[in-house]
């Protein structure tokens, strides 16, 4: 399932969006428009998850022990 969502971009950014699809080989603006949200929403995913100590990665646990070691 999906869902719909319709936006009016300035030129400016519509032609950056064409730009850097065109350059990674995505023909049409709304895959690339795709791409970019779904790579914008995880990056603030991890921040949020990064944020919330039930929600941290093993990896980021270990490297806090570590800096707290250093102390």
């Amino acid at each position: 399932m999906s869902k719909r969502i319709q936006i009016d971009l300035p030129d400016e950014l519509f032609g950056q969006l064409m730009r850097v699809a065109q350059a990674m080989g995505i023909s049409n603006p709304e895959e690339a428009a795709t791409i970019g949200m779904a790579e914008w929403v995880s990056r603030r995913k991890s921040e949020l998850d990064d944020r919330d100590p039930n929600e941290k990665y093993v990896v980021n646990e270990a490297l806090d022990e570590l800096l707290e070691k250093k102390k």
